[in-house]
């Protein structure tokens, strides 16, 4: 079985303004871990960009680039999307293939968005998910702060038991790639 690392909307106009998400660089520097330890192990590190054509965040801008700390190399894999859904209408689905990825690590921003939807839709694909518990982020909201929100969606997507596969939720230094 192949693994993939999956880093989603890791970009510049969502981390380097102020307020920051949540433990940015605490974050940050567990993705890069994670994409460290799936380099070693031979595993692709796909890292999936959000772009709004009108809004803030258009194809090619600096808001849309990947955030400068992230170890990104000429290599990896880029997907661009449009949706919270990394799947819809995007690559990404046929790159799985092409890498013969059954299963993947899914780490980045947002999290009760963009990290919850692919996950819901990867797991309703049938791959096998671990979702990096400690490695995606999002901002504070007027409802819950972004621990919580990370806390609750850590809690609700491994607790899902309807998907063909089930989905882990483990703390980035405990994710295992294939060698």
């Amino acid at each position: 079985m192949q693994t993939a690392l999956i880093v989603i909307d890791v970009q510049r106009g969502l981390f380097d303004d102020t307020p920051r998400p949540a433990e940015a660089d605490a974050v940050l520097g567990r993705i890069n871990r994670l994409i460290s330890r799936a380099r070693a192990a031979g595993a692709p590190v796909v890292f999936v960009q959000h772009e709004q054509p009108a809004g803030a965040m258009p194809f090619g801008s600096a808001a849309w680039a990947l955030e400068r700390s992230l170890s990104a190399q000429a290599d990896d894999h880029r997907i661009r999307k449009t949706t919270p859904d990394s799947f819809l209408d995007t690559g990404l689905a046929a790159l799985l293939d092409r890498l013969q990825a059954n299963q993947l690590v899914i780490c980045g921003y947002a999290t009760e968005f963009c990290v919850d939807t692919t996950t819901r839709r990867a797991a309703g694909l049938g791959y096998a998910i671990t979702l990096a518990a400690d490695a995606h982020t999002t901002h504070d909201k007027p409802h819950a702060s972004a621990g919580l929100i990370r806390c609750h969606h850590n809690a609700t997507l491994s607790a899902i038991t309807s998907f063909r596969r089930p989905v882990r939720a483990l703390a980035s230094e405990d994710i295992l790639f294939d060698l």
